[in-house]
């Protein structure tokens, strides 16, 4: 079943119930809506911008936009580019472009105009539906994507290079269009995060799409009661596959613009929000709020909060053990995926499985799971090697790239280039990604097992250890700590601190700075050894 169907279901099933909510505590004052069917929540001017559509609106908006570009040539197999911050026309637009039959292709809101043009160049996208916050970027290419045939623009004030997105699909037909869609029908274009030089291509079908729903409510059990807190954008493929839970379900989600600790748990308590999914610095700022006084639990409603949950990134068990300490009835679970295998779920931990905090867990809902060496054979339990995942949600291919997907798939088999070890109960561990072992002295060190080391430091923020190279040793580590704001730390206290692990998984190099992530909450390591590996650098401040 093609997963627009789940969409149509819940318009008929759950007509008039609240599908979609967007809320911007950056924005004081409202703006105007010009899309009539938008419930709009009319508030003074000093409190929280608020809009929400219910399950009839959100589909009726999915056909309007579908009619509009099957009016304009956009027919199945085409693709459709959406370069747009979260908010309550984004999976609108998603799912209209997925009923033509064509390609839903997100681009990364971060992304520089080139990259934009070398995004929709690679994909060979023929129409992009973008917002005010890319109007600079997109004049710059406007005239150089020759592919790209329509420009909607999606806000007020439209520029001259665009078409008013909002103004045309009002007045397109709400009525779903008659387009045949099967399970094997290519669905979205995804972008790798890029950490390792330019994006490629995932190409994935409906099937991919339908079995991350699937594996959402498998894994946490939603059902039509609950609200999900979506925070990281929807570009990428886990916000919007956890949020398939709600679509599968029938239930309520949560747009929230802002990760800071009295936003999140403000709005966790007005909208009774049942599921958070958190990055690992947000659920520290949230603990380090609680103990420093700023947020007082008693002024929220929780009680119906039951489940929190972390993916994209190793979580250290010290966050964990502090997180259910402050909040002991919550359900917890950690996710593993990636863009490649249609984001998280292929593996994750299971809200049974506490006790293994620290594993990524074990075969998610309808996946197989392998460790195999350099010859992609399968590795004794407890020995290192690479993590390979197959399932129905495995990408089809690195789109006109196929000697990347030749490196990658292998009889149904995607390896995922990070490194793993499996305990004596079947349970996996995150080693460190394979492009950043360190190799030092010939001896194999895994970052991701020192950052958790690290982390369990209460003076630490954030860390990420990486290699610098060495003219005796070939690479040795350095570590980039990020204190918490209000405390004091020295390297001698770092050094101190860091006797408890074996000599050679000692940091050589002590670095307090900040720890660049993305927005999907992952290291940007590539940007740390840009700025710390230069050769003067290295020189003057390695200890020998």
């Amino acid at each position: 079943m093609p997963i627009t169907q789940l969409l149509e279901n819940n318009a008929a099933k759950f007509s008039d119930r609240t599908a979609l909510v967007e809320i911007n505590p950056e924005v004081t004052e409202m703006r105007r809506v010009t899309w009539k069917e938008y419930e709009l929540i009319e508030q003074s001017s000093e409190e929280t911008y608020r809009r929400e559509i219910t399950w009839s609106v959100f589909n009726e908006k999915a056909n309007r936009c579908a009619n509009l570009l099957m009016s304009r040539g956009i027919k199945k197999g085409d693709k459709v580019g959406i370069l747009l911050m979260n908010g309550l026309e984004w999976l609108p637009i998603y799912f209209g472009i997925l009923k033509t039959g064509a390609l839903a292709v997100p681009l990364n809101y971060r992304y520089t105009s080139s990259e934009i043009k070398y995004c929709l160049d690679l994909a060979d996208t023929n129409a992009i539906i973008f917002g005010p916050e890319f109007i600079g970027r997109m004049e710059e290419i406007a005239e150089d994507i020759p592919k790209v045939k329509l420009i909607f623009y999606v806000g007020d004030n439209c520029p001259t290079f665009a078409e008013n997105y909002l103004h045309l699909a009002a007045n397109h037909s709400s009525t779903a269009p008659e387009v045949e869609l099967t399970d094997e029908d290519d669905a979205a274009i995804y972008f790798s995060s890029g950490t390792t030089g330019f994006p490629k291509a995932i190409l994935h079908n409906h099937e991919s799409l339908m079995h991350s729903a699937r594996v959402e409510q498998k894994h946490h059990g939603q059902t039509e009661d609950d609200v999900f807190l979506c925070i990281p954008p929807l570009y990428h493929t886990g916000a919007k596959m956890h949020w398939f839970g709600s679509l599968i379900s029938g239930s309520k989600a949560v747009l929230l613009k802002g990760v800071k600790p009295k936003t999140i748990m403000k709005a966790v308590s007005d909208e009774k929000c049942t599921i958070v999914w958190l990055l690992v610095p947000w659920a520290q700022d949230i603990l380090d709020a609680i103990d420093r006084g700023e947020i007082n639990l008693s002024e929220y409603e929780t009680s119906q909060w039951r489940l929190m949950h972390i993916g994209a990134q190793p979580v250290p068990p010290s966050l964990i053990k502090r997180w259910k300490a402050v909040f002991p009835n919550h359900q917890y679970d950690t996710n593993y995926g990636l863009s490649e295998s249609i984001g998280p779920g292929c593996v994750h931990l299971g809200v049974e499985n506490i006790h293994k905090v620290g594993a990524i867990g074990i075969p998610g809902y309808g996946w197989e799971v392998r460790i195999v060496d350099e010859n992609r054979n399968t590795v004794k339990k407890g020995e290192v090697g690479e993590l390979a995942v197959k399932g129905p949600g495995v990408m089809k291919c690195y789109y006109k790239n196929p000697e990347a997907t030749a490196e990658v798939l292998g009889d149904g088999w995607l390896f995922t280039g990070d490194m793993a070890q499996e305990d004596e109960d079947g349970f996996i561990y995150l080693v460190d990604r394979k492009k950043d072992v360190i190799i030092s002295g010939g001896e194999n060190i895994y970052p991701v097992q020192i950052e958790d080391f690290l982390r369990s430091n209460t003076k630490i923020k954030d860390v990420a250890v990486i290699g610098l190279p060495d003219h005796r040793l070939g690479e040795i580590t350095a570590a980039i700590i990020e204190i918490k704001p209000e405390m004091e730390c020295t390297e001698a206290e770092i050094e101190e601190f860091c006797k408890a692990l074996p000599r050679y998984k000692r940091p050589h190099k002590i670095i307090f700075a900040d720890v660049p992530r993305n927005p999907t909450g992952k290291i940007e390591k590539p940007k740390l050894r840009k700025i710390y590996c230069g050769e003067s650098l290295v020189a003057a401040q390695i200890k020998g």
